[in-house]
């Protein structure tokens, strides 16, 4: 559980700001209060990591560029669709970096890159970028086509309970072709 804090981690703090703006929009419906506090939260964090010293990742800059013109976008418009898909942008972008092969590599534990077939780490990596582009996909299709109450509903509930499941999938799948690839010693 722990290895799945560290992962997710980065990620919710990512979407710190859109899931502030979602939770506030759905229980105010007041799109300049809910785009001030995403926005607020999305500098506030970045405020922190550079008075602690910590470094800012260029995505993380993304981040929040991205609430800044999609919330500006949104007050100017009065159009909340426009922070709606900012999930979208991150889960495309995050798709689109998962299809380098390999990419799983750096998140295994070093003793189990031995003993898996590299496929099986390229094809597992495949699958998450599948779901990525999946998520970015429902987002803007709840975005458009449904209410903010049932899109917050999906930021909610979606993306995370999918990504746990995809978690546990690929722990048990990988840790089954570890074992299979295992050859056992020939007695003497």
């Amino acid at each position: 559980m722990k290895n799945l804090a560290y992962a997710v981690r980065p990620m919710a703090l990512d979407m710190l700001a859109t899931l502030l703006f979602a939770g506030v929009f759905a229980l105010t419906k007041s799109l300049n209060l809910s785009t001030a506090i995403g926005i607020g939260v999305g500098l506030s964090q970045l405020a922190w990591l550079a008075l602690s010293r910590r470094r800012i990742a260029a995505l993380q800059f993304a981040s929040v560029g991205l609430v800044i013109v999609m919330g500006g976008a949104a007050i100017l418009t009065r159009d909340p669709r426009f922070v709606m898909v900012k999930p979208t942008i991150v889960y495309a972008v995050v798709a689109l970096s998962m299809l380098q092969p390999g990419w799983l590599v750096r998140y295994l534990p070093p003793a189990s890159v031995d003993r898996l077939p590299r496929g099986a780490v390229v094809w597992a990596g495949f699958g998450w970028a599948a779901l990525m582009a999946l998520t970015a996909g429902l987002n803007l299709y709840f975005a458009f086509a449904t209410s903010a109450a049932a899109w917050a509903a999906f930021l909610a509930t979606f993306p995370l309970a999918s990504k746990l499941a995809a978690f546990a999938i690929t722990y048990a799948g990988l840790r089954r072709a570890a074992r299979a690839s295992v050859v056992e010693p020939v007695a003497a």
